[in-house]
C-alpha cells in the first residue's frame, strides 16, 4: 500500500540534522542524544516542585519526559528559560559589540493579508493559527537581529516558526520585502526599516497537544531517515493489519453474487456509514441514506419520506435508533447511536471502485469488532463540559468511540511501534496530525469533497471513515513539505499567569490569545491528548465556560493576570501585538480592559486577513470576517516617572500626550489615499489619557473643554488629528501626494456614534439641518434599545457651529463652496453672493471654538445624569433608557470627587451587557469598585 509513496523519497532535499559534538547553554555535548539525556534527568529532578507551577499538566511524570525534549521543550514548565535569556543576552552583546540604537518603533499600522495555503499551516490542523508570514512581518518591524521574542498564547508555535525565519533572507525577499545586499531592510521609501538575522523566541502555551506541535514544527529532525522509518513502518502495519481495509471485488459486475466470476482483493478508501432513525409512525427503523441522499443531484434532502409508511419525515421529528456494544479492550459495555456502513469506496491498482457493502465485507466488519488485542488505544472517560457535551446525544462517552475500532487498532499499533524508535517525537506529530481525519467526525459529501469542522465537535448523519494507513502516508508527504531544521525556541507548558520569566527580559510580544467562549480549547485537544495520555490542566484556562463556572468576569480576570505577566517580563518602551477575533463587543472590551490594566498603551488597531476564513466564519452571522490586531506599548521608564511625579497637574497630562504621540503612526494611507487615525484624535487622546490615570489611580487634573483648548494650542493639528513639531512635516510632504482623505466608516449605534457620524458629514460638506436630516434618519435603525439618543438639532447646537449668514463666512464652509461652485470661486468671505449660500449651514468648529462647546455639552449631560441619581434614589428599579454619554460623563465627574459610590450605584442599575460593552463605563466602574474594596 505504501510503496506508492517510496518512489516520492527522493523528490526531497536532504535537510538532515548534522551529527556530532552540540553545544547548549555552555555546555558540550558528544551528541544531540546526549543532550537530551543530560537534561532529561535534569528536569526530572526538577519535577516536584514545578509540578507547583500554575498550570501544570494532568499527567505522569514518565509520560512528560517523554514527550519533552529538555532543555528547549518541556511538557511542563520550563525551568531553563532563563538561563537561554542569560545565553542570548550575552550573545546579543557580542553581536553589537557593546553598541545598541535608541530603540523607537511606530505601531505596524498596514493592514495584513497573508492565506492558509502554505505547507507549515496545513501540515497539522489546529482550531486557530495566524500565518507565519504575517507574524513575520511583526516580528521584523518590531525587533532586532537578537532580540528575544514572547508568544505567551503559541498554540501550535508560528510565532517560533516566524522567528526562525527571519534569518533567512530569501524567504522574507519572497514575502514582497525589499531587502539589500547588506541584510538592510527598507520600506517603500527606501528607509531602513529592519535587518536580517536571527530572533530567539520563547513559546508558551496551557495545552500539551500544542507545545508538542509547537515543538515539531521548530525541530532540527533527520527528515529523511524519518521519512524512511515512517514509509517502512506503514507497510509493515500494513501487512499485519491490512486485512481490515479489503474488500471483494468480481472483475466482471463488482459483486461476488456471481460465484463464477473471478473474486480479487480491493483495498478500502473509506467507507460511508449512515445514522439509523426510528419513525415516529409506524416505529420501523429508517436508515437516513436510503431516504434522504440524492447522489443523482449531489444534495442531501431536509424532509424525505418513510419507506414503509410514507410519514414525511425530518431529523428533527425523529428520535435516532440506539445500539449496545462492547469494546473487547476495555471491557466495557456501551450504548450508542446505530450506524450502518452503507458505501465502500475501494482501489483495485490504479482505478477506483464504489459498491454496497455485501454479507462479507458486514461479517469482516462483525470480525474485527471481536477482535482480541492488547494494542493501547486511549478507552477513557470523556470529561465533561460545553462543547463536548454536544456528544452525549450520541451515546459517546468514552474516547475509543470516536473512531471506528478498526482505525483505533491500526494508529494504536503505529503508535506502539513509534513510542519504541528514535523518532518518537516527530512519529507523535505524524499521528496527530492525521487523526481527525481517522474519527467519525469526517463528513461524507455527496459533492465528494468531505472533511471536518474545525472548532467542534460535530458528527453528521453520514460519517465517512477512512483508511488510517492511506491517511498516514498522505500526512507524511504534507510534513516533509512543512518541517525544516531551523533554529529551536524554548518552549513551556504551562499558564502564561505565571510567566517565571525574569523582569524587562524580552524585547516584543505577538500573541494570539483565546477569546472568550469562541473556542473550548481544552475540550477540543482532548481526543488527542488521550493519544498522547497527557492532558490540559484547565483550572486557569482563559476561556468563558459555563461547565467550568467561568463567566466574562473570570475570563477578564485570568487576561488580566496573563498580560500583567507579560507586562512584567516586556522591556520598557517596548511593543505587544495581540490579535484578536471575536464578534462580541463585551468581549472585545474585556481584552483592551485587560490590556490597559496590566498598564498597556494601546497605540493602534488594524486588520490581519486570514484569506480563507474558517467555517464559523462563513455560516455564523455573528462571526468576524477579519481578525483585529491591537498594538499596545510599555511606557518607558521616563515617561511613568514624568506621569508619576506630577499626576496631580496639568503638566503631566501634556507630558503623557507627547510621549503618546510619539509612539502613534504618523500617516496611514494606500493607493493615493490618506485615511484618519483615529488614535490621533482629539477625542480618543482625551480618552487614552483618562484610561492611564484611572487605571493607575490618579486623580484626572484637567476637563475635556480644558483637554480641547490646550491640545490645539500645544500641538498641530491636520485633518482633525494631533501631530509633535517633529511629526507634522512628515504628515504634510505625504498628504500632499494623497488625492483623497478617506474617513473611517461607522454606523450610528449611540450618541457618540451619532456625533462622529455627522463629523464626517460635516467634515466633507457644510450643509443645513433639512440637508442632513433624511440621512440622519436613515442611520437610526441600529440604535440600542436603552440609549436615550438626543434630537438632531440638540446634536448639531452641543457640537458643532451654525453660520447665521452676518460676518465672514467661516474658512470651512468658504473652501467647500468655492471649490464646488465655479460662480463662488475667488469671492472674498464677505461677499453677500456667498454669505446666502453658507448661511444656515453647520459645519466642524475650528478647534479654539471646539472648548466652549465642550463645556456647553458637559453641563447638558451632568444635568441629564444628575436627573438619573435621584431617579435612582426614589426606586430600586434599572433604568431602562438613558444617554450613555450622559452615564459616562458623570462617571468621570463622580471619579474626579472621588465619589466611587455613586458610580457602583449607577452602574449597578443600567443593564450588565451594557456596562460590559462600554469600554469607559467599565474601567470607571471596576476601578470604583476596587477603591470601595468589593
Amino acid at each position: 500500500m505504501a510503496k506508492e509513496y517510496t518512489e516520492q523519497l527522493e523528490l526531497f532535499e536532504d535537510k538532515s540534522s548534522k551529527e556530532g559534538p552540540v553545544t547548549c547553554l555552555g555546555m558540550t555535548f558528544e551528541s544531540d542524544e546526549a543532550r537530551r539525556s543530560y537534561f532529561t534527568e535534569e528536569l526530572r529532578k526538577k519535577l516536584p516542585e514545578l509540578r507547583e507551577i500554575e498550570g501544570f499538566p494532568i499527567g505522569e511524570d514518565e509520560d512528560i519526559l517523554a514527550l519533552s525534549d529538555p532543555p528547549y521543550y518541556t511538557a511542563c514548565p520550563n525551568p531553563f528559560i532563563n538561563d537561554f535569556i542569560n545565553v542570548w543576552e550575552n550573545e546579543k552583546k557580542e553581536l553589537n559589540e557593546g553598541y545598541e540604537e535608541e530603540y523607537h518603533r511606530q505601531p505596524f499600522a498596514a493592514d495584513v493579508s497573508e492565506g492558509k495555503n502554505d505547507p507549515i499551516y496545513t501540515a497539522h490542523s489546529y482550531h486557530t493559527k495566524v500565518p507565519h508570514k504575517a507574524i513575520m512581518r511583526y516580528i521584523l518591524h518590531y525587533t532586532n537581529p537578537g532580540d528575544i521574542v514572547l508568544d505567551a498564547f503559541s498554540g501550535t508555535g508560528m510565532t517560533g516558526v516566524a522567528a526562525q525565519f527571519c534569518e533567512d533572507k530569501k524567504y522574507i525577499e519572497s514575502l514582497g520585502i525589499n531587502v539589500l545586499e547588506n541584510d538592510d531592510i527598507v520600506d517603500g521609501e527606501g528607509a531602513v526599516s529592519s535587518k536580517v538575522g536571527k530572533r530567539n523566541s520563547i513559546l508558551y502555551d496551557l495545552s500539551p497537544l500544542a507545545t508538542h506541535i509547537s515543538s515539531t514544527f521548530n525541530s532540527s529532525i533527520n527528515l529523511n531517515e524519518f521519512q524512511r522509518y515512517a514509509l517502512k513502518l506503514i507497510e509493515d502495519v500494513n501487512q499485519k493489519y491490512g486485512w481490515m481495509y479489503l474488500t471483494n471485488h468480481t472483475l466482471e459486475n463488482k459483486t461476488s453474487i456471481n460465484l463464477g466470476s473471478e473474486v480479487v482483493k480491493g483495498e478500502i478508501n473509506y467507507v460511508v456509514w449512515s445514522e439509523v432513525f426510528i419513525c415516529p409512525n409506524c416505529q420501523e427503523e429508517v436508515i437516513f441514506w436510503d431516504v434522504a441522499v440524492d447522489l443523482e443531484n449531489e444534495n442531501v434532502k431536509d424532509s424525505f419520506y418513510c419507506k414503509k409508511c410514507n410519514s414525511n419525515l425530518t431529523k428533527d421529528n425523529m428520535d435516532r435508533a440506539f445500539e449496545v456494544k462492547f469494546d473487547e479492550l476495555s471491557k466495557k459495555t456501551y450504548k450508542q447511536v446505530k450506524r450502518v456502513p452503507i458505501l465502500i469506496n475501494y482501489s483495485v491498482g490504479s482505478k477506483r471502485y464504489e459498491k454496497r457493502p455485501d454479507q462479507d465485507d458486514l461479517k469482516l466488519i462483525s470480525t474485527i469488532e471481536e477482535f482480541q488485542t492488547d494494542i493501547f488505544y486511549p478507552t477513557n472517560n470523556l470529561i465533561n463540559g460545553d462543547e463536548i457535551g454536544r456528544l452525549s446525544a450520541l451515546g459517546i462517552e468514552y474516547t475509543f468511540q470516536f473512531m471506528s475500532r478498526r482505525n483505533n487498532i491500526i494508529i494504536g499499533e503505529l503508535l506502539n511501534q513509534i513510542k519504541k524508535s528514535k523518532f518518537s517525537k516527530i512519529g507523535l506529530f505524524l499521528l496527530t496530525a492525521s487523526i481527525p481525519n481517522l474519527t467519525w467526525m469526517y463528513r461524507w459529501r455527496a459533492n465528494k469533497k468531505g472533511g471536518t469542522t474545525s472548532g467542534t465537535y460535530y458528527i453528521c448523519s453520514t460519517p465517512q471513515e477512512n483508511n488510517p494507513l492511506n491517511q498516514v502516508s498522505r500526512k507524511l508527504m504534507d510534513i516533509m513539505k512543512a518541517l525544516n531544521n531551523g533554529r529551536v525556541p524554548v518552549i513551556s507548558t504551562q499558564s502564561s499567569s505565571n510567566l517565571n520569566i525574569k523582569k524587562n527580559s524580552v524585547d516584543y510580544i505577538f500573541t494570539d490569545p483565546p477569546f472568550g467562549a469562541n473556542l473550548m480549547y481544552s475540550e477540543l485537544n482532548y481526543l488527542w491528548e488521550s493519544w498522547l495520555n497527557l492532558y490540559t490542566n484547565n483550572e486557569r484556562e482563559a476561556i468563558v465556560n459555563r461547565f467550568q463556572g467561568k463567566k466574562l468576569d473570570n475570563y477578564k480576570e485570568l487576561m488580566r493576570d496573563c498580560f500583567e505577566n507579560m507586562y512584567y517580563v516586556l522591556k520598557p518602551g517596548r511593543w505587544m501585538t495581540v490579535a484578536f477575533s471575536n464578534s462580541q463587543a463585551s468581549v472585545w472590551n474585556a481584552i483592551q480592559e485587560s490590556i490597559e490594566n496590566a498598564g498597556f498603551i494601546i497605540a493602534n488597531v488594524a486588520a490581519l486577513d486570514k484569506k480563507q476564513l474558517s467555517f464559523k466564519a462563513l455560516t455564523t452571522t455573528t462571526a468576524v470576517k477579519q481578525d483585529l490586531v491591537i498594538s499596545a506599548y510599555k511606557p518607558s521608564e521616563q515617561m511613568f516617572i514624568e506621569i508619576k511625579e506630577g499626576s496631580n497637574n496639568e503638566i503631566s497630562v501634556w507630558s503623557f500626550i507627547r510621549n503618546h504621540l510619539q509612539q502613534l503612526p504618523i500617516f496611514i494611507g494606500s493607493k493615493g489615499n490618506a485615511e484618519l487615525i483615529v488614535e490621533r484624535t482629539p477625542r480618543v487622546l482625551f480618552d487614552r489619557m483618562i484610561a492611564y490615570y484611572v487605571r493607575n489611580g490618579y486623580s484626572v487634573p484637567i476637563s475635556s473643554a480644558e483637554f480641547q483648548s490646550g491640545v490645539v494650542q500645544r500641538f498641530p493639528v491636520r485633518d482633525g488629528m494631533v501631530f509633535l513639531e517633529n511629526q507634522v512635516a512628515e504628515y504634510d510632504k505625504k498628504r500632499i501626494l494623497a488625492k483623497e482623505f478617506v474617513q473611517m466608516s461607522l454606523y450610528v449605534s449611540d450618541e457618540n456614534s451619532a456625533i462622529e457620524w455627522l463629523r464626517q458629514q460635516l467634515m466633507k460638506k457644510p450643509q443645513t439641518r433639512q440637508d442632513l436630516h433624511p440621512n440622519f434618519m436613515k442611520e437610526l435603525q441600529h440604535i440600542s434599545k436603552y440609549e436615550k439618543l438626543p434630537e438632531l438639532d440638540t446634536l448639531l447646537e452641543q457640537n458643532f457651529l451654525k453660520y447665521d449668514g452676518i460676518g465672514p463666512v467661516p474658512s470651512q464652509i468658504h473652501a467647500y463652496l468655492s471649490t464646488n461652485f465655479k460662480d463662488l470661486r475667488e469671492l472674498s468671505k464677505e461677499d453677500p453672493k456667498l454669505q446666502q449660500k453658507a448661511k444656515d449651514r453647520w459645519y466642524v468648529p475650528d478647534p479654539n471654538k471646539q472648548a466652549d462647546l465642550e463645556k456647553l455639552r458637559e453641563k447638558s449631560l451632568l444635568r441629564e445624569f444628575n436627573s438619573y441619581v435621584e431617579e435612582i434614589g426614589k426606586s430600586k428599579k434599572k433604568l431602562k433608557q438613558f444617554r450613555l454619554e450622559a452615564i459616562r460623563a458623570g462617571f468621570k465627574k463622580a471619579w474626579g470627587e472621588k465619589d466611587y459610590k455613586t458610580i457602583v450605584e449607577v452602574g449597578g442599575k443600567i443593564p450588565e451587557n451594557v456596562l460590559q460593552e462600554d469600554d469607559k463605563l467599565l474601567m470607571y466602574y471596576d476601578n470604583a469598585q476596587i477603591r470601595l474594596g468589593m
